[in-house]
């Protein structure tokens, strides 16, 4: 079965290759792309309608950073939400709960596990509870007016089904990028 196979060797040897990585280049390589996550995520403030299209990008930086090491990874999740107190504040309390913590969650569940199910359910896991958080505990409605901030297990269940679709979007495309990253980093 397709999400029973181990994720491709392409991110584990990039992954190698950043290990290798000094402190200060990890450190360097982290502020940028935190600067670039708030980039994306702020772009929809910035650029109604197409920079809607843009924002949901802001969890590359972010996934990207947390293979290459979990301090860095930590530490560009932690200034890209400084950045956007600075440039979009009303993008900091989306971004630490969505697209922010579905990259933490995918980059720890690709430095941890090696099958794509559990990488897409850990993923899913991380954006769902973001949501529920969001939804339920701080009533804001980050899914729009239509949905409701009291509690239903049926829009959790689709909210479920949502991040499971969508973490494994994420996983797809990162395979596609590590495979190109492997032809350019000797």
């Amino acid at each position: 079965m397709y999400f029973l196979r181990v994720i491709t060797n392409d991110i584990r040897s990039a992954q190698l290759q950043f290990n290798h990585y000094s402190a200060t280049k990890r450190l360097v390589l982290g502020a940028l792309l935190a600067a670039l996550a708030a980039i994306f995520q702020s772009a929809g403030g910035f650029f109604p309608g197409v920079g809607y299209v843009i924002s949901p990008f802001a969890t590359a930086p972010i996934l990207l950073c947390m293979m290459i090491s979990f301090w860095a990874g930590m530490l560009s999740y932690i200034l890209t939400c400084l950045l956007l107190l600075i440039i979009q504040p009303s993008e900091l309390i989306v971004f630490p709960f969505t697209t922010g913590l579905l990259g933490v969650g995918l980059g720890l569940a690709f430095s941890f596990f090696k099958k794509r199910l559990v990488i897409l359910l850990v993923g899913a896991a991380f954006l769902t509870i973001g949501i529920a958080i969001l939804l339920y505990i701080l009533r804001f409605p980050v899914l729009g007016p239509a949905v409701s901030t009291t509690f239903s297990i049926v829009t959790l269940g689709v909210i479920s089904i949502f991040a499971c679709l969508y973490a494994w979007g994420w996983i797809e495309f990162t395979s596609i990028l590590f495979k190109k990253i492997k032809d350019i980093i000797p």
